[in-house]
């Protein structure tokens, strides 16, 4: 069985938290920690940690203390981070520092089912799962942007082209973001629209971190604005985003359809959107991210209209699900790393 470390300051957490990791019969809570301090020297000891579920707020050394030090020992263990605090920067922060998930504890752990809690855990552990099945494949060959083969010829374009840049990520997407949004520049000719998985209440703190270290201006997209050129939408948490049309004027319209697979926004939605749009050409960008959200609405966009699709490539995801899907599919005319997509698309669609 897969071993887990649980670190809580709370006792009944842990209990809490031990019980649902081992219902699912592959992995057991084989060590515990009430703090950071703790937990590091947990860490250092053993080598067969498959998973770390960590809280933020404890005493001595804090979950986002231990993952800044994680970090710079280059211990790459994934970590769950799970937390009551109802502060949307504790998310990003931990995000950004690495962890691969973020869950919200349940205001009262006894007394009711938490089945919502169960399902995240759950989901957390199959992620991991994945990044260390990604890791331990030695066989495994990354496709550099050198061997990624051209579906189509590439266009030359008038440099009064109408363009939009469409991108979806989950799983690392965060921290992906930030290599990717603050090298665009300011007057990037193309507005740019982002599906981040995360729930309602995120977003915006999102968006306001990345518009803080970038040139470019990034927000949180609002129901019925028009896109502009050089301008950053991220999609917010809870809520599909579409884009419509009035008089050639793109405007972002939200959809409260129910959540495709447990997401909302989803990658699809947005891009089955933006198939009758009177953009010359789309940029699709597909980062890191679990499962293969954004392949089918590609798929279909690809059909109505000239499309460039920028997949981030194995060895800088933290998830290689997504890029991989779009790029089995043969819809990706570059595959390259994190570091050089905003190159890429600033190239392709060009500055005013």
């Amino acid at each position: 069985m897969k071993k887990v470390l649980v670190i809580d300051d709370s006792a009944l957490m842990r209990r809490v938290l031990s019980d649902i990791i081992e219902n699912t019969n592959e992995y057991k809570v084989a060590y515990t920690a009430n703090d950071g301090i703790e937990a590091l020297s947990v860490i250092e000891e053993y080598s067969d940690i498959s998973v770390i579920f960590c809280d933020i707020i404890m005493p001595r050394m804090n979950g986002l203390e231990l993952l800044q030090v994680l970090k710079r020992k280059s211990i790459t263990t994934p970590v769950v981070m799970f937390s009551s605090s109802k502060d949307a920067r504790d998310t990003i922060t931990a995000l950004e520092l690495g962890a691969i998930e973020f869950i919200k504890k349940p205001e009262r752990v006894l007394g009711q089912t938490n089945t919502f809690f169960e399902r995240r855990v759950h989901n957390a552990l199959e992620i991991a799962a994945g990044i260390n099945a990604s890791r331990s494949n030695t066989t495994a060959t990354t496709v550099t942007e050198e061997e990624s083969s051209l579906k189509k010829p590439i266009k030359n374009q008038s440099s009064s082209s109408k363009k939009l840049v469409a991108l979806v990520c989950s799983t690392g997407g965060p921290r992906a973001l930030q290599d990717v949004i603050p090298l665009l520049p300011a007057n990037l000719a193309a507005p740019v629209i982002i599906v981040q998985h995360m729930p309602a209440g995120f977003t915006a703190t999102l968006a306001e971190r990345l518009n803080d270290l970038s040139k470019i201006k990034v927000k949180e997209a609002e129901d019925g604005e028009p896109l502009k050129n050089g301008v950053v939408y991220i999609a917010k948490g809870g809520i599909h985003l579409t884009v419509v049309e009035d008089n050639r004027i793109p405007r972002i319209k939200f959809d409260d359809s129910p959540p495709v697979v447990g997401l909302k926004p989803f990658g699809n939605i947005m891009y089955n959107s933006l198939y009758n749009l009177s953009y010359d050409e789309i940029v699709c960008v597909v980062l890191t991210g679990m499962g293969e959200d954004g392949t089918k609405g590609i798929m279909n966009l690809s059909v109505h209209k000239d499309i460039y699709v920028i997949a981030q490539d194995e060895a800088s995801s933290t998830v290689y699900g997504m890029p991989r899907a779009v790029k089995e599919r043969g819809l990706t005319d570059c595959v390259c790393d994190i570091n050089k997509i905003a190159d890429k698309i600033t190239k392709k669609v060009g500055v005013l």
